[in-house]
């Protein structure tokens, strides 16, 4: 009874949501450990649990030393999968929704300086199959692209001409997001060496050695090759280059709004990370220049 719900709330998600293969495994994953703890204390049914059931839950799993990152995951697809049951009229409750989430400390996200990014995409390459992987980067820093919309790319989502990429995002949101000209440029350099790869057939904009769709794993473990090659973090991957470009977008804009819309964030407080990280900068220079900030040398007061 417990699995035919799960299953049901899955295909709710892949067909009517549009949740992303990926998206659709995490609920799956989250709700099936919820599942297997009712099951051992005799819930059968899941409008049998409770308040109490779910708080004994995170409980459990906080004992079991899971993180309160994991642990608001969890909760958080419990409260989805119950607001779909009541909708089903399944349930006559949503157990979860009261139920409150350990604090998680909010990690800042890793991002390359200006500099940096200059040494990464700076490279005269030959190699049809380096210069592909240099258009890849310059689209994820130009257009703050996801791994997952990069690799679902088709060559009809680009417009070179006016400099324009649409791009499917979470949830199946369609955004079109300008290209700067140097990825433009770099994406043509690729564009016209792909035909030696790409069979007719093949709509995939980034294609492999064998010509097929790029997958995420391989984009990464190109991203990070190159920039190890070039002198960066041997744990560079394509998510600091979208982080890097909202990071200077925001810092020489401040439009928070507009980055918002660009990244594809359907709430701002996710997008307001980033005026965390332009404040480390701003909180740098003040402590670096300002009279008040700096230490003072030793003997520099007298008694």
């Amino acid at each position: 009874m417990l699995n035919g719900h799960i299953d049901s709330f899955l295909s709710y998600l892949r067909i009517e949501r549009r949740c992303s293969p990926n998206t659709q495994q995490n609920y799956r994953r989250d709700l099936e450990r919820i599942r297997v703890f009712c099951e051992a204390r005799g819930i059968s049914e899941w409008r049998l649990l409770d308040v109490h059931g779910v708080r004994a839950y995170a409980s459990d799993r906080h004992r079991k030393g899971l993180s309160a990152r994991t642990i608001a995951r969890e909760l958080s697809s419990l409260r989805s999968f119950f607001r779909y049951l009541l909708r089903e009229n399944q349930v006559e409750f949503n157990p979860a929704a009261d139920v409150t989430a350990p604090r998680v400390a909010r990690k800042l996200p890793d991002v390359l300086d200006v500099d940096q990014v200059a040494r990464l995409l700076e490279a005269a390459e030959s190699d049809p199959l380096m210069i592909r992987d240099l258009a890849m980067m310059e689209l994820f820093y130009s257009s703050g692209l996801r791994l997952s919309e990069l690799t679902g790319l088709d060559l009809a989502d680009l417009d070179l001409s006016e400099r324009l990429v649409r791009v499917i995002g979470k949830g199946g949101k369609v955004r079109v997001i300008p290209v700067g000209r140097v990825a433009a440029k770099a994406v043509q350099n690729w564009l016209s060496l792909r035909m030696q790869y790409a069979p007719a057939d093949e709509t995939a904009l980034f294609v492999g050695r064998r010509g097929r769709r790029l997958g995420r794993r391989a984009v990464e473990k190109r991203v990070q090759r190159w920039g190890v090659r070039q002198g960066l973090s041997d744990r560079l991957h394509p998510h600091m280059l979208r982080h890097s470009f909202a990071s200077h977008l925001l810092e020489s804009s401040g439009d928070l709004r507009a980055v918002q819309e660009l990244l594809g964030h359907a709430d701002i407080s996710t997008t307001q990370i980033y005026t965390h990280l332009d404040f480390q900068h701003l909180a740098k220079v003040y402590d670096d220049a300002h009279p008040r900030a700096r230490k003072c040398k030793k003997g520099s007061f007298n008694s």
